[in-house]
């Protein structure tokens, strides 16, 4: 039996946990070799980020017991330097990147009055200034191949504004509009370029935020989602499943356009 993404590589950042590592399972499941980007070490905001090796290293093992390939790279995404060496250390290993998944991501509350300039700049740079940088060192790659998929995980908050997490709103649009300019830049070179906006996902980072409030979190995901379908959140399988149909051949023709996962929050 074939699988759809045999000899493919994606590069994926925030791979240790939730949906990146949800996304790498699914494409290693698929045949596909992964390039696992993460921190791999506590930051201090969000306090509740607690990214370690230990979560690279397991998740090496399980790709390759799901019959995967992968290369890991600990690294800031906020550092230039830490992905142009990942990803052309990637290439070197894989000889090629096909598929790009910008992951990485903090989220956090406070008013935006209130909030500080390091706790705006932290999201900022995490959330989009790493996603642009990681593309920055990839796109040339696919350029000369004429081919490739970048995919963005934004958010519903992408799409709206939310209550309390302004910095993380801001992240999350200015993805959609790198999303946008890029496909219409790089539509040329036959690479598509889109956005995910998933409502809540029953992850580490939700979990997280229930911490920051005192709240459960199936309190904190139904305070921030209200969706339309009765349920707190969808789960990291729903956002891979999602991801590996716009990164395949299913979806040649999607670009430049914003893919909602959202338990139909947005039709409120």
């Amino acid at each position: 039996m074939i699988r759809e993404f045999e000899n493919k590589t994606v590069f994926i950042t925030g791979a240790s946990k939730g949906q990146g590592r949800g996304a790498a399972l699914a494409f290693a499941a698929q045949g596909a070799n992964i390039i696992a980007f993460d921190l791999g070490e506590k930051i201090s905001y969000p306090s509740y980020n607690r990214s370690s090796n230990e979560d690279l290293e397991r998740l090496g093992e399980d790709v390759q017991a799901a019959g995967g390939r992968i290369e890991i790279f600990a690294g800031d995404v906020r550092r230039a330097e830490d992905l142009e060496l990942a990803v052309n250390n990637g290439i070197k290993a894989f000889g090629a990147i096909d598929i790009l998944l910008s992951n990485a991501g903090i989220c956090a509350y406070g008013t935006s009055h209130e909030l500080t300039e390091e706790e705006w700049d932290a999201m900022l740079d995490i959330n989009l200034k790493g996603s642009w940088l990681a593309s920055k060192y990839v796109i040339p790659h696919m350029i000369k191949r004429r081919s490739g998929v970048i995919i963005y995980n934004s958010s519903v908050a992408g799409l709206r504004g939310m209550n309390r997490i302004s910095h993380y709103a801001a992240s999350k649009h200015g993805l959609v509009g790198l999303a946008r300019s890029q496909a219409i830049e790089l539509a040329p070179y036959q690479i598509r370029v889109i956005s995910i906006h998933p409502t809540g996902v029953n992850t580490p980072m939700n979990d997280g935020l229930a911490e920051l409030e005192g709240l459960t979190p199936q309190e904190i995901a139904e305070r921030s989602a209200g969706n339309l379908l009765p349920v707190p959140w969808v789960e990291v399988e729903d956002v891979a499943n999602a991801v590996l149909f716009i990164a395949s051949d299913k979806a040649r023709f999607i670009t430049g356009s914003q893919f909602v996962l959202d338990a139909g929050l947005l039709t409120r």
